[in-house]
């Protein structure tokens, strides 16, 4: 029975992954093609996401996971605000992902998902924020709801030039974030 149950989860774990692979890709992505990357038969998939939105749902819960807990692993190996700044761009592809992926978005919306992270985030980036300030590195006088706000705009970048516009504006909003001497 364990070794059923660790197939199980293995196949859990892979047909996420190749869902995730494959909406990065497309939005419209089916599950028959999902369930074939991840070598793994139609029903197998049914038994586990039952339905698109549940799929697309633990596709946007485990990348948000992955996103949240890079923080630490930052600050591991980067001075505080290059930490940050990194993080940041992880969450700028983070979004440019989901912005492609509309139904995903809807799915968390209806799940609400939004709210069950928005704290876990606030905190994310709060850690990130604290360590740049102890250091002396980042301006005293902002807090992680702050910096959140400030990088709304992620969600909005046009498709033209994205790469670059997002690198600048977040460069903006570092430079924004850094202590004055």
């Amino acid at each position: 029975m364990k070794e059923r149950r660790a197939d199980a989860e293995q196949n859990r774990a892979r047909i996420v992954e190749a869902g995730r692979e494959a909406l990065t890709r497309s939005s419209d992505a089916t599950l028959k093609s999902i369930a074939k990357e991840a070598g793994v038969g139609q029903g197998t998939l049914y038994r586990h996401f039952p339905t698109r939105e549940a799929l697309l749902v633990e596709v946007y819960r485990a990348d948000l996971r992955d996103l949240l807990d890079s923080a630490d692993l930052l600050l591991e190996q980067q001075p505080p605000d290059q930490a940050l700044r990194a993080w940041l761009d992880r969450l700028a592809a983070y979004g440019r992902i989901k912005h492609g992926a509309a139904q995903a978005v809807r799915a968390a919306t209806r799940s609400d998902l939004s709210a069950e992270y928005y704290a876990e985030t606030v905190d994310t980036i709060g850690k990130l924020l604290k360590a740049g300030q102890t250091a002396g590195l980042l301006r005293p006088d902002v807090d992680a709801e702050d910096v959140l706000l400030m990088v709304g705009f992620l969600w909005r970048v046009p498709n033209e030039n994205w790469k670059s516009r997002t690198a600048h504006l977040l460069d903006l909003v570092m430079d924004g974030l850094r202590a004055t001497t």
